[in-house]
């Protein structure tokens, strides 16, 4: 049973593979690196139009570029320039060894910095999910932002305490443990917990395929990592936008939304009441009605 089980995960991860390598190839994506500071290299995706208004990505815990497929394809986005990146220990980035890479919150800063500057993308828009908040928050407390035209909150983690972040001791304890069978559960758990709206079969298996690649080292380092939300939020000028979904399980939304908005008064926000930890798969079609609005609105251009 255990056998046929774990065949039939493999061909739905090669399945996957095959396609959502054809799809990102339809839709022309670039490819290229940045290097940080460290010496970490940065694997960086393109798409959309060359000369538009940039629009970076930045994903979240065990993800990887490809969680913004549904961006990338949607047709009236493709006007922007489209640019993702995989975080430091994950994806096809560099992924070091000793969590001293990882905990401190201005590392990740940097290696956004490093994109940026990379990419050529000076004013852009950032779109951070999750774990990208806090890479954006730690981005705007160490640099400032001189360089953006907005940012975009997605379920984004604003501190790390208690009233913000939703309990599963036992899921973080799995996702860090040294026997592979736990460690395997616990990435699964991690992900079922994204969704009040599960994707479906293919995309599910992405993510996991996702989680797959992601390092240990780097997941035990940023349950205690850096973040400087109050200097980062509560001094930015630019416009910012907070989509959070209302069934999130993983992050508390009205608790983090409240204390973005004591560091910051003028965020705008929206709640996506039927979606989880993830509204731009769960509701993509209006996620990315929401975000085309925030990038027209003066904003992006």
């Amino acid at each position: 049973m255990l056998t046929q089980r774990f065949c039939r995960l493999l061909s739905v991860l090669m399945l996957y593979l095959v396609f959502a390598g054809q799809a990102w190839a339809q839709h022309g994506l670039k490819e290229y690196s940045a290097m940080a500071p460290d010496g970490v290299a940065l694997a960086i995706q393109e798409g959309g139009n060359p000369q538009g208004p940039p629009v970076v990505f930045i994903h979240g815990l065990l993800g990887s570029h490809l969680n913004w497929q549904g961006q990338f394809s949607d047709t009236e986005l493709q006007k922007y320039r489209l640019i993702s990146y995989d975080l430091r220990g994950h994806g096809k980035s560099g992924k070091p060894g000793l969590e001293d890479a990882y905990k401190d919150g201005r590392i990740w800063a940097a290696d956004l910095a490093a994109v940026i500057e990379a990419a050529h993308a000076e004013g852009a828009v950032l779109v951070g999910w999750s774990l990208g908040g806090v890479v954006i928050s730690n981005y705007l407390a160490a640099y400032g932002d001189a360089k953006l035209s907005g940012t975009v909150y997605v379920d984004g983690v604003v501190e790390l305490n208690a009233d913000q972040i939703a309990p599963h001791p036992q899921v973080y304890k799995d996702m860090i443990s040294p026997d592979l069978r736990t460690h395997l559960d616990g990435e699964r758990t991690f992900l079922e917990l994204c969704f009040n709206k599960k994707p479906d079969e293919i995309t599910f298996a992405r993510l996991l395929a996702n989680a797959s690649m992601a390092s240990w080292a780097m997941q035990k380092a940023v349950q205690s990592m850096s973040v400087f939300a109050a200097e980062g939020i509560g001094r930015a000028k630019v416009p910012m936008l907070f989509l959070y979904g209302g069934k999130d399980v993983l992050v508390n939304t009205e608790p983090t939304i409240a204390r973005a908005r004591k560091l910051n008064p003028d965020i705008r926000s929206f709640i996506y009441r039927d979606s989880g930890h993830a509204p731009f798969i769960e509701e993509a079609v209006r996620f990315n009605a929401d975000l085309k609005s925030f990038l027209s609105d003066g904003v992006g251009r």
